[in-house]
């Protein structure tokens, strides 16, 4: 075997800024790419909502919570597994409130977005476990683009690589944050061979993740939390042995990284969760819905295509203050129809386990935090979050 041999052929570039001034407000890649996995997030988790019942625009009213406390929730998340950086010797704590230093950790982002959700779904009088399995195919989306965010710092990759995708990895400057480390020629200099693109590796896992819930679903019509178990399931398999080629800085228990131990807890979680809880999928009708009259003036015309959050003909749309959960069957009549189901009937349970009568109104109609929720909607497996992290 020559010299010439073990040359690769080909290799993955790296950006050599990921930092950029618009006057004296500096546009950072990395949150760039975060916000638009939030868009991304968003766009599909309104879709599906809106497929289930949900007035438009809950998403957003979702979103005001989530994404804010997910992303305290990732930063927490980070200074807890890397004390050592702003309390250690020679730390800083005053760091750790610089999230514009980069530092945040899925696992914060998702517990943390899980509370803004369920604070959001109480108000809205929407049962979490239907927030989260809308959200379980976007999640993974999100993702998947915030990840480009670490190509843009050249972070987050893995050993020595001569694979044809193997990728250059510049030298930053830490004097100059977000741009490349420069020689005498000006030329920005490169990590000596290539390496593996992990965080690549990670994006494209989680394409197939949420490819593979939107399928699953689609066909099963998982319910209760069930799609969302499905993804941290999916992420969490992918997240294992990708964390296993990092090389990047981590705090290590027993001699593996602390998030090879996080993944593998949270997916067995995950698969417990999956394998107990049982039950439809949840579709949801406003409590204050009118028996919407479907048109008779032409073939094929039926309620769903009339808007049943607006508050009266012709009148601006307002949220609902409140659902009344029901099944696939009463739903799919009721939007064909417009005959409201029986108060008394409920959907119909699965495999033993009880779900909430369809009728059973909050005590006070316009009270929207005392909404109906199937048993076990607050042991969701979470919502929303920030979806993306970049030290862990």
């Amino acid at each position: 075997m020559t010299l010439v041999s073990m040359t690769p052929l080909a290799a993955l570039p790296s950006p050599t800024t990921a930092v950029w001034q618009l006057g004296p407000v500096p546009l950072r890649a990395y949150a760039l790419c975060i916000v638009a996995g939030i868009v991304v997030a968003c766009l599909v988790t309104e879709h599906r909502l809106r497929q289930r019942g949900v007035a438009p625009g809950a998403v957003l009213d979702i979103a005001v919570w989530a994404v804010p406390t997910g992303i305290i929730g990732a930063r927490i998340y980070h200074v807890v597994t890397s004390p050592e950086k702003y309390f250690g010797t020679g730390g800083d704590p005053w760091k750790a409130f610089a999230i514009w230093e980069g530092g945040l950790g899925i696992w914060g982002a998702v517990a943390g977005g899980a509370v803004g959700a369920w604070i959001a779904a109480r108000q809205l009088g929407i049962p979490l476990t239907v927030v989260a399995d809308a959200l379980a195919p976007g999640l993974p989306l999100a993702q998947a683009v915030g990840r480009l965010g670490n190509w843009f710092n050249n972070e987050l990759y893995g050993g020595r690589t001569t694979l044809p995708w193997g990728l250059e990895i510049h030298r930053m400057d830490p004097d100059n944050p977000g741009h490349a480390l420069r020689d005498d020629a000006n030329q920005p200099i490169l990590e000596p061979g290539l390496y593996h693109p992990t965080f690549a590796y990670e994006a494209l896992w989680n394409l197939g993740v949420a490819g593979l819930v939107f399928a699953l679903d689609r066909r099963f019509g998982f319910g209760r939390g069930r799609a969302f178990a499905l993804y941290v399931m999916g992420y969490t398999a992918g997240r294992f042995w990708i964390e296993l080629m990092r090389t990047d800085e981590a705090n290590h228990i027993l001699g593996l990284r602390l998030n090879v131990w996080t993944a593998g807890l949270v997916f067995l979680g995950a698969l417990i969760y999956f394998l107990r809880v049982r039950g439809p999928r949840e579709f949801l009708i406003p409590l204050d819905a009118p028996a919407a009259v479907p048109a008779t003036d032409g073939a094929g015309s039926d309620v769903s295509q009339v808007d049943l959050a607006a508050t009266g003909k012709g009148g601006p749309t307002a949220p609902p203050a409140g659902y009344r959960v029901v099944d696939e069957e009463q739903f799919t009549a009721y939007r064909e129809s417009g005959v409201l189901p029986d108060a008394a009937d409920g959907p119909a349970a699965d495999d033993g386990v009880d779900l909430p009568a369809a009728g059973d109104p909050p005590a006070d109609p316009d009270d929207r935090s005392t909404g109906d929720e199937p048993a076990g909607a607050d042991r969701s497996a979470g919502a929303a979050g920030r979806s993306t992290d970049r030290d862990s």
